[in-house]
């Protein structure tokens, strides 16, 4: 996948004159909030800490109750400058790449581990956006700082759970001075939940796995990673700062990454509709539908036995967001504006905002001669600059995701080695015109089976209903179908992993195909 992983002498120059203390100097000219007890709330395994997050109730002049929400952000930019060797491979990285017992990071570890990490009891450099959200939870106004922190406590998503979602006195006990703010913290999360519903915002339930290693470094089980109402908690205030951070940047009429999501494209959603109606169901909003039409439909199937396949298809029907140099909206989480502000450690899209931020709080009144023929500052990023970062990001953003998934095939198939002859029941998750792919349950593996080892018939591919059909006996092969598979072979090379049907004893007692007028399919 050609990653880069080593860092250059140059690079390890440019680390090397970093001063592992935060001077006073630096501190001098921000906001002060070390007195405010930020927190950070990640995983149990988490090293690098990117956001803090600090929540109160207040109460404006004219006595209506609102809540102040601090998001509080590493500054890398500080660290990272334009024009420097590390800054040149942090773009060429793009973004760090993440593996089940391995990170490629973007930034050396004495960054993203140390001096950019928002660890607990030590002072750090931050950028703050400080958002006021009505009871309702509409955004009222928002303003960014450049500050200096102190995060109060390192928290994990099952210890606020905890605190404030099963409210366990032992949990709360520990941290008597901040679990007021939690509270109040979890209480802004169900507004902003109920404005969330109320935007038409889609909300797909889906599974995602981690994988756990026995001393020999091998697979020793893969299961469900949990998420509670924490991790939703953390996710809403990070896209409430990813809002402010758009809306800045289109306000300021800045350069700078917009993570946009587009409609889905006419073909998709043909298909769709084809597929959705042999299920009796419609899609509401004619050629472009709107993300409440995705959320109504997903809303009325909760509960039937063919849920999680009529997501499954209404997932695939949406096109892949990316990074753009003008925001176009996000239609997933239906916003008209949205970035990416609050990963910066990882992500190079996210530093390049928090330099456009930085920018504009430096230069709040550009005179003519600062501004460039697009209508952008000349002393930024030019709009054409912009997008052929934008262009890059988003590959480097998809490069990580195939060599992450890459890795993740090549561990299962290792796993999968140890099971070949071994029956395991599966859902169809997805139908082509070569085979049906089936994800076990409980196992989370996916495999494929050949449509040359389907029992007793030869079997057409229906696109409309998402079926292989056999053409003589007319048995149905659907996607969302459960049926049970056995592993039949293992190719560690080419990350596959075949099977077969249980009820299948062997491909010798298949009949032999006869020739026929009728359009059939080549086998593959």
């Amino acid at each position: 996948h050609d990653l880069p992983f080593a860092w250059s002498q140059a690079v390890q120059t440019d680390i090397a004159s970093i001063d592992e203390q935060i001077p006073k100097s630096a501190k001098t000219d921000r906001l002060d909030l070390r007195a405010l007890p930020l927190v950070t709330i990640d995983g149990e395994d988490s090293r690098d800490f990117d956001d803090a997050v600090y929540c109160e109730r207040d109460q404006d002049a004219q006595g209506h109750p609102y809540w102040r929400l601090f998001v509080a952000i590493a500054d890398v930019s500080h660290y990272v400058q334009q024009n420097t060797a590390l800054d040149a491979e942090a773009l060429n990285r793009g973004t760090s790449v993440y593996f089940p017992s391995k990170v490629i990071p973007m930034l050396p570890e004495i960054l993203s581990n140390g001096l950019c990490s928002l660890n607990p009891q030590v002072d750090r450099l931050c950028m703050v956006c400080e958002i006021r959200v009505d009871e309702n939870g509409e955004l009222l106004d928002y303003q960014f700082h450049e500050a200096v922190m102190h995060s109060a406590a390192r928290l994990t998503y099952t210890q606020v759970a905890k605190m404030v979602v099963e409210r366990q006195m032992e949990a709360r006990k520990q941290y008597p001075d901040l679990v007021h703010h939690l509270d109040d913290l979890y209480d802004l999360y169900h507004v902003l939940r109920k404005q969330r519903r109320k935007r038409g915002a889609i909300d797909f339930e889906t599974t995602e796995t981690k994988i756990l290693f026995n001393e020999d470094k091998k697979i020793d089980s893969i299961q469900p990673s949990e998420r509670n109402d924490a991790h939703k908690l953390i996710e809403e205030c990070m896209i409430l700062a990813n809002v402010c951070a758009a809306r800045f940047l289109s306000k300021h009429n800045i350069a700078a990454p917009h993570r946009c999501h587009p409609i889905p494209k006419s073909e998709n959603l043909r298909d769709l509709r084809e597929f959705l109606s042999t299920l009796a169901l419609t899609l509401n909003g004619g050629d472009e539908p709107t993300p409440k039409d995705y959320s109504v439909l997903l809303q009325s199937v909760q509960g039937r036995p063919d849920a999680k396949l009529i997501q499954t298809a209404l997932l695939r029907s949406l096109t892949q967001a990316d990074y753009q140099e003008k925001g176009t909206g996000h239609f997933g989480l239906a916003l008209d504006y949205y970035t990416h502000f609050t990963s910066p450690i990882r992500r190079y899209p996210d530093l390049l905002v928090h330099r456009a931020i930085r920018y504009q709080l430096h230069h709040p009144s550009p005179n003519k001669g600062n501004q460039a023929a697009d209508g952008t500052s000349s002393d930024f990023y030019s709009e054409e600059a912009m997008h052929k970062l934008c262009e890059h990001c988003s590959m480097t953003e998809r490069r990580a995701e195939d060599a992450s998934r890459d890795v993740m095939a090549w561990l299962k198939c290792e796993y999968m080695q140890t099971h070949v002859g071994d029956d395991f029941v599966g859902i169809i998750s997805s139908v082509t015109n070569f085979g049906l792919f089936v994800e076990l349950n409980d196992v989370f593996v996916e495999g494929l089976v050949h449509v040359t080892a389907l029992p007793d018939d030869y079997y057409q591919y229906d696109n409309r209903h998402q079926a292989l059909i056999g053409e003589t006996k007319q048995r149905r092969f659907r996607l969302g179908d459960t049926i049970t598979i056995r592993v039949a072979r293992v190719d560690l090379d080419e990350r596959k992993i075949d099977f077969v049907l249980a009820e299948t004893l062997s491909n010798a007692q298949r009949p032999k195909r006869k020739p026929s007028k009728k359009s059939r399919r080549k086998k593959t």
